[in-house]
């Protein structure tokens, strides 16, 4: 907040030496997209979604029940974080497998 009001990191005492990595973070983008089909876009309409959620899992996006040819064919973001990269992996694996969507092609 304070940045976004105008001041800098060196106004603030921060530096790039004082920041400390406290975990990893791995994001996919799921679509309505058929990778059978060179991934060309899917359009219509949901008939069942079931995202998946819990510790580490972060879904950014909103799910229409129509897919528009006239936007872009993502659906929603998944973010995994852990305390290290196997452990992110592991949360992202168990969070793809999770979703379900019926009625389009997805590019999980």
């Amino acid at each position: 907040i304070q940045v976004a009001s105008g001041l800098s990191l060196e106004d603030l005492n921060i530096t790039q030496d004082g920041l400390q990595c406290k975990g990893y973070a791995i994001q996919c983008r799921v679509t309505a997209e058929d990778p059978k089909n060179d991934f060309a876009p899917e359009t219509g309409h949901i008939l069942a979604y079931q995202s998946p959620g819990g510790h580490g899992i972060r879904l950014d996006g909103g799910i229409n029940s129509y897919v528009s040819p006239f936007y872009d064919s993502l659906l929603v973001k998944v973010t995994a974080t852990g305390s290290n990269r196997a452990a992110a992996s592991n949360r992202m694996n168990r969070a793809l497998k999770e979703f379900k969507v019926r009625g389009l092609k997805t590019n999980i």
